[in-house]
């Protein structure tokens, strides 16, 4: 059964950091190129915010959090990283990872507010 679990999120001042984890079983995890995504008000589309190759040598990052996020990885534990820094209130939102032909987790909240 695929599970992907996000975790790291919370509450933090503008121009604070968090570090992002997302634990994935059930599938290999190393072949697949990873996705973060947000949601930022219920009801709204969710956002793409980063993407990184299945070796990790590869990554993207979308116009609003470039110089601010990193996207990493680790496939010898599975896991997905997104390292936020430079915080802003707009980063508020709901962060999901994917992976593409699989469903979405749960998601983790993060709450950018002085």
């Amino acid at each position: 059964q695929v599970q992907l679990v996000e975790s790291g999120g919370g509450l933090v001042q503008p121009g604070g950091s968090l570090r992002l984890s997302c634990a994935a079983t059930g599938f290999t995890f190393s072949a697949y190129a990873m996705k973060w995504y947000r949601r930022q008000a219920p009801g709204k589309e969710r956002e793409w915010v980063a993407s990184i190759s299945s070796t990790g040598a590869s990554t993207n990052l979308a116009d609003s959090v470039k110089g601010r996020f990193t996207i990493a990885r680790d496939n010898a534990l599975n896991t997905l990283y997104l390292q936020m820094n430079s915080l802003k209130p707009e980063d508020t939102a709901v962060y999901y990872c994917k992976a593409p032909g699989f469903g979405w987790g749960q998601g983790t909240q993060v709450t950018v507010s002085s």
